[in-house]
């Protein structure tokens, strides 16, 4: 290998080679307990799914395995039960990006949206996230979505409002770059095929690219991750050690340039599949009983 192919690999990511599983494994654990910026938080137990009613129990029951090792977590509905998270994130002294899940059914983002002032009203949100990939899915125009951003900062002056969104999302959608206070970027390498080697120089460029989006605005890595199972998407292999190897990356890389992510996820969660393939039940760093995989 050429000294600037070693020089870019080095770039890409960080250096596993030789490693075995069970150095791998021993590796990311130091990590972790090293702690991180933020987790999105999954509430959702084995053959439940959104829409269905989540328990307190639950909640503290997951809050507590993540307590010891996140500042923040990320929440994305105010309804279902959901509406409880940020107040039992607080109660584990875990600051909360706190999300309204909007889409096209105009009751439900009502419902939402009143939850999410509510929340935030009460004390219990830091960031407020109004909505999430909406204009990814097409769900409403992007007037509508405007129109709710407004509203939530109106109503919560004291609290920074921001929308998520796919990275490119930003620069494709101006008028909404400038309504937000920050800019909360999902950055997926995965999801665009990008080869695990690779995938860390990808997520550093789908960070700049939101940043200029921004143009001088914070951004935050709202979600992003790796399956550890599942069937691969072009050059992104989903496996055990890629997984571990892209937590790895991903939170060195946090640590050492400051950048806050929100890791995606907390727990497998099996209901995943029917939207995201194979893949959708493998995103945790803990599996759907609640063991870490590592």
């Amino acid at each position: 290998m050429s000294y600037k192919a070693e020089r870019f690999l080095n770039l890409a990511s960080l250096d596993y080679a030789g490693k075995s599983e069970k150095e791998l494994k021993l590796l990311c654990r130091e990590i972790l307990k090293e702690g991180m910026h933020g987790l999105c938080f999954s509430p959702y137990l084995e053959n439940q799914q959104p829409g269905d009613q989540i328990s307190e129990e639950q909640i503290h029951r997951r809050m507590k395995i993540i307590k010891p090792y996140t500042k923040w977590i990320r929440s994305f509905s105010c309804t279902d039960g959901n509406e409880a998270i940020p107040r039992i994130a607080k109660e584990y002294g875990i600051k909360t990006m706190v999300g309204a899940w909007l889409g096209d059914n105009p009751e439900i983002n009502e419902k939402e949206i009143a939850g999410l002032i509510k929340l935030a009203n009460e004390g219990y949100v830091d960031i407020a996230a109004v909505g999430n990939e909406v204009m990814y899915r097409g769900d409403l125009t992007e007037e509508q979505l405007l129109d709710f951003i407004y509203l939530v900062k109106d109503a919560i002056p004291n609290v920074t409002v921001g929308y998520v969104d796919a990275y490119y999302e930003f620069t494709d959608h101006p008028r909404i770059t400038d309504a937000c206070d920050v800019i909360l970027a999902n950055c997926y390498p995965f999801w665009e095929g990008c080869d695990l080697d690779y995938s860390l120089l990808y997520m550093k460029d789908m960070y700049q690219r939101a940043l200029r989006a921004g143009n001088g605005k914070k951004v935050i890595i709202s979600e992003t991750g790796w399956p550890s199972q599942g069937t691969n998407l072009e050059g992104a292999f989903p496996s055990y050690e890629n997984a571990l190897k892209y937590f790895m990356n991903t939170q060195k890389w946090s640590m050492e340039e400051d950048i806050e992510i929100f890791y995606f996820s907390s727990f497998d969660e099996s209901w995943k599949v029917g939207a995201e393939g194979d893949v959708g039940a493998y995103w945790g760093l803990w599996d759907k009983d609640e063991k870490l995989k590592f």
